[in-house]
């Protein structure tokens, strides 16, 4: 068996992993804010699926860095390392950006104020994700 396939299918899984945390984090957040709205007799904003959803998008990073990876040419071993430690950096980032979401829903869909600065504290949780993806790659 070849323990460079391990890593390669491991990135795309653990990212996953923290994908469905961080989505179900903001997710839980962004229904009780839709809840407290109802129950005032307020619209419910859609806008707060998007911090439900941000977290999705690191197992899209991780299904593109495996895609390189099986095409890599690296040494097995690191190969491995390199899926483990990369999916694990891209799962933290997914978990982080669903706090960040799960709060933004709270103070947006109480509010209706300050989406933007919202979404940019979401965003920079995902940049964590993506240079982990573009420096993986540089090494690959």
């Amino acid at each position: 068996m070849n323990i460079g396939m391990l890593g390669t299918i491991a990135v795309l899984g653990i990212a996953a992993i923290g994908s469905a945390i961080g989505a179900g984090t903001a997710g839980q957040a962004a229904i009780g804010a839709w809840k407290r709205n109802y129950m005032a007799n307020k619209p419910a904003s859609f806008l707060l699926v998007i911090f439900a959803g941000a977290p999705l998008t690191q197992t899209i990073y991780g299904f593109i860095l495996l895609q390189q990876m099986l095409a890599s040419k690296m040494d097995p071993a690191l190969l491995f390392g390199a899926g483990i430690i990369g999916g694990l950096a891209m799962a933290m980032s997914a978990i982080a950006q669903g706090k960040a979401g799960a709060a933004s829903a709270d103070a947006f869909g109480e509010t209706g104020k300050g989406f933007g600065l919202y979404i940019t504290v979401v965003g920079l949780c995902e940049t964590v994700a993506l240079f982990v993806m573009a420096f993986t790659f540089g090494a690959l």
